[in-house]
């Protein structure tokens, strides 16, 4: 629900046009980002991330499963995404909304299809036991553009996770004992980036009161070496062959400068 008044969503509209947004940015500029990294002893990899005052928490639990019917020789991915009443007066409690399982289905969608997480190495016996990855995204504050806050704050908590004791002979986990083993990751990292439409504008990191106000946003993952992983399309303004071709191009740009801006968190 749009709740930026329609005065601000002009006075947005017109800097755009100017080529200059609200709070000072070019159109192409992130706001700025900070890294926290082994925030919980609880969880086996976690990072906080704050995109100007969007911030978000991120932890990563290793359990062992049943590997699923399709993939029986492989461990398995489950992302969560919680968006918190504390984080916003939009948000509620109780069972999740589109916003949050969007998020979740985004963030998983980037990691799987990259192969980011080797997955056919967290096999411990095919068809019988495998490693189980759990990602859960909390949102602490929303000023826009958790989507892309979710995003990196995954691909550093993974980054940073190490594996928990584990006893073959009872096949149990000794939680919170950690080994010095790290989860089996690709050197291809996938960054999420997404590009809002607001006018004839395209613009990145959209702050809060330009979500409101976007007429279409794609959100991409990608890494810095030019691959793409996943395409998807929010709100219901179309978007031309012409208007792709920017957003894909910007996006890349994006995406380097963001990876040079986390690149200690995930090296």
């Amino acid at each position: 629900m749009m709740e930026t008044s329609r005065i601000t969503g002009k006075r947005i509209e017109k800097y755009l046009s100017e080529g200059k947004r609200f709070d000072g940015r070019k159109l192409d500029e992130f706001r700025e980002i900070i890294i926290e990294t082994e925030i919980s002893n609880k969880a086996e990899g976690s990072a906080r991330v704050r995109i100007g005052k969007t911030e978000v928490l991120v932890g990563v639990k290793l359990g062992v499963a049943e590997p699923y019917p399709d993939s029986q020789d492989k461990g398995n991915l489950m992302v969560n995404s919680e968006l918190l009443p504390l984080s916003s007066a939009r948000f509620e409690s109780g069972p999740p909304k589109f916003p949050s399982i969007e998020i979740g289905r985004l963030v998983d969608r980037a990691i799987r299809e990259s192969k980011f997480i080797e997955l056919e190495k967290l096999c411990i016996k095919e068809g019988e036991k495998v490693w189980s990855v759990f990602i859960d995204v909390y949102s602490i504050n929303d000023d826009g553009n958790l989507i892309d806050a979710a995003g990196i704050g995954a691909v550093v908590a993974l980054k940073n996770a190490k594996f928990p004791k584990y006893d073959e002979k009872t096949e149990k986990i000794i939680y919170g004992e950690f080994t010095n083993k790290k989860l089996p990751l690709s050197k291809e990292i996938p960054i999420i980036i997404t590009v809002s439409k607001i006018g004839d504008s395209l613009i990145v990191d959209p702050a809060l009161e330009e979500e409101d106000i976007s007429e279409a946003r794609i959100t991409i993952g990608g890494s810095i070496e030019g691959n793409l992983f996943s395409i998807q399309k929010g709100n219901s303004k179309e978007i031309t062959i012409e208007e792709m071709h920017e957003i894909l191009e910007l996006s890349e740009k994006t995406r380097k400068k963001v990876y040079s801006k986390i690149e200690e968190y995930i090296r």
